[in-house]
Parts: structure tokens; C-alpha cells; sequence
């Protein structure tokens, strides 16, 4: 028999190195496991039955956690029972356990009027304002993720176009700026007087605002917020609605599902799948407007 809390760190070990998974990956399955184990007081792997599974997985059910994140913690379990196989040692087959049936994930979009006056939304000649259009235009030119935007580094190649990315799980691609977002970069670039290294900063809010380092997740929330209600939009916007935007604005133009799944960094095409619900009232739309017109 091993010692839980051994085997729990050199799987979060396993995780980080050979499976080369981000520290917030680790930091997640940590959250988890920790959990599931404090939960049923379990000291060697011959604790873990299926039994304790079960009453931990209705516990889960009876604190009103959402299905999907109730499979966060069913997968990790799993997962980490895979990796105690693969160690040799004998445990209970992560084949017992079944995932949870989730409902297939629905998106909210705005109307593409909408996105129009959000992306013109920032006005202004002042860095502040420079910036915050540069930070939206770019985020639907590339789809990226938050976290992809706030670590992008100020020396671009504006000209060629083209970013590499480094996404989820280490994985490289490449995005394509548009030229309104070349435009709102190289204006913003250019209003800038200092050496740090990152795209975009964070500034403190005094009328001649300082630049205070690399910009924050939580900042570009409050920028897509701000300016959304700025616009008029009633639904709430967040940065990955702009990134669902840039999905469906390229399925609805005609790109296949592939290359979307390649320019938004999914690894999976089931997960870029999600969109194509999207697409729908477009073809419905096609479907009134064509179908059936030669009938009296």
C-alpha cells in the first residue's frame, strides 16, 4: 500500500511535467482530489470503492454544484486511478466509475449590430482609450483567450499580420490580425513612451495615468464590461463572448469547422461543435427567404 498524499503529488508532478499541463490545470486537480479524499477520510489507495465514489458524488449533487463542474471532479478521479494503474499498483478500475450525463452546452451571443457598437465604443486619442480599442479589436481579429491576451509581449509583426500563440496544454497555432486591429495596435503602440515588454499594460486611473505592469485577466473583464454597457448592450458581455463571436462570424461566413477548431486552439472538434448551433438561424433565415417561392 502507498501513501495517498505521496501518490497525489507525484501525479500533480506527472501532470505538470510529462503531460506538460498548465499550473492552473494542477492547481484544479489538486482542488479536486483534495477533496474527494479529505471527503472520504482516505489514507492508501485500497480505500478508494466504489461506494465511497458514489456518497462523494452525491454530495456533490446535494451542495447544488453544477453537472458540469460535478464532472471536473468525477474526470480527476478517474484520472488519478489511471495513473495508479499505471504505476503497477492495485486499485479499483477507474473503468467502474461513469461520468455524469451533462446537457449539451448552449451559447449566448449578441447581435452582430451589437458587436459594431461595442468594437467602436472606445473613443478617444488618449492611451487609455487607445489601448482598451487595440484590447477588443484584437480580440475578435485572433478569438483568443483572456489569458492568451494578457501574456502577448509588444513586439509584433504588424505587417506580416500573424501571432503564435501558445494555448492550452503548451499547444502552438497561429492567429491573423485583421486590419482594423493592425490599425488600433500600431496607434496604440505609438502612444506609448515606455520600455515594458508587455502588449498590453495596466494603468492606474489618475487623468495622466502610470503604467503599472503587464495588464490583469480581471482588467480586461472590466474593459469588455464597460464599454458593452457603453454601447447599450442589455446582455451581459464577457471577453469569451467575443471569442464565441469570432467562432460564429467565420462558420456563418463559410469556414469549415476544422480550421475554426485550428484557429481557436481546441483540441477536440466536439468542442468547437458547440457553435454550430449558432449557425443555425442563419440557414433558417436562408430557408424562409429561398424556400418554396415558386408555390402560390
Amino acid at each position: 500500500m502507498a501513501d495517498i498524499k505521496k501518490l497525489l503529488n507525484d501525479y500533480l508532478n506527472y501532470l505538470e511535467i510529462e503531460k506538460n499541463r498548465s499550473i492552473k490545470t494542477r492547481e484544479n486537480y489538486d482542488r479536486y482530489l483534495k477533496a474527494f479524499l479529505g471527503f472520504g477520510k482516505i489514507k492508501t489507495e485500497k480505500s478508494i470503492t466504489p461506494d465511497i465514489i458514489r456518497e462523494f458524488r452525491l454530495f456533490l449533487a446535494r451542495r447544488n454544484i453544477k453537472k458540469i463542474t460535478q464532472s471536473y471532479y468525477v474526470i480527476a478521479i478517474r484520472n488519478f486511478l489511471k495513473y495508479i494503474n499505471k504505476r503497477d499498483i492495485e486499485v479499483m478500475s477507474p473503468d467502474k466509475i461513469e461520468l455524469p450525463k451533462i446537457p449539451t452546452r448552449q451559447i449566448e451571443i449578441i447581435e452582430y449590430a451589437d458587436l459594431e457598437r461595442l468594437l467602436a465604443a472606445p473613443k478617444g486619442s488618449d492611451l487609455r482609450s487607445l489601448r482598451d480599442k487595440a484590447i477588443l479589436e484584437m480580440l475578435f481579429s485572433t478569438g483568443l483567450r483572456i489569458s492568451e491576451l494578457c501574456a502577448l509581449n509588444r513586439h509584433l509583426d504588424l505587417k506580416r499580420g500573424e501571432i503564435s500563440i501558445r494555448g492550452k496544454g503548451g499547444k502552438l497555432r497561429i492567429v491573423f490580425l485583421s486590419e482594423r486591429a493592425k490599425t488600433a495596435i500600431k496607434n496604440y503602440l505609438e502612444k506609448r513612451g515606455d520600455a515594458e515588454e508587455a502588449l498590453f499594460i495596466s494603468l492606474t486611473k489618475a487623468d495622466n495615468p502610470k503604467i503599472i505592469g503587464r495588464i490583469l485577466p480581471r482588467t480586461i473583464q472590466r474593459i469588455v464590461d464597460f464599454y458593452s454597457r457603453k454601447a447599450g448592450i442589455p446582455q451581459k458581455v464577457h471577453p469569451h463572448t467575443i471569442r464565441h463571436l469570432f467562432a460564429t462570424d467565420l462558420l456563418i461566413g463559410g469556414a469549415d469547422l476544422r480550421s475554426v477548431q485550428e484557429l481557436l486552439g481546441h483540441a477536440n472538434v466536439s468542442t468547437t461543435q458547440i457553435y454550430t448551433h449558432l449557425t443555425n438561424k442563419e440557414l433558417r433565415e436562408i430557408h424562409q427567404t429561398f424556400h418554396g417561392r415558386r408555390r402560390k
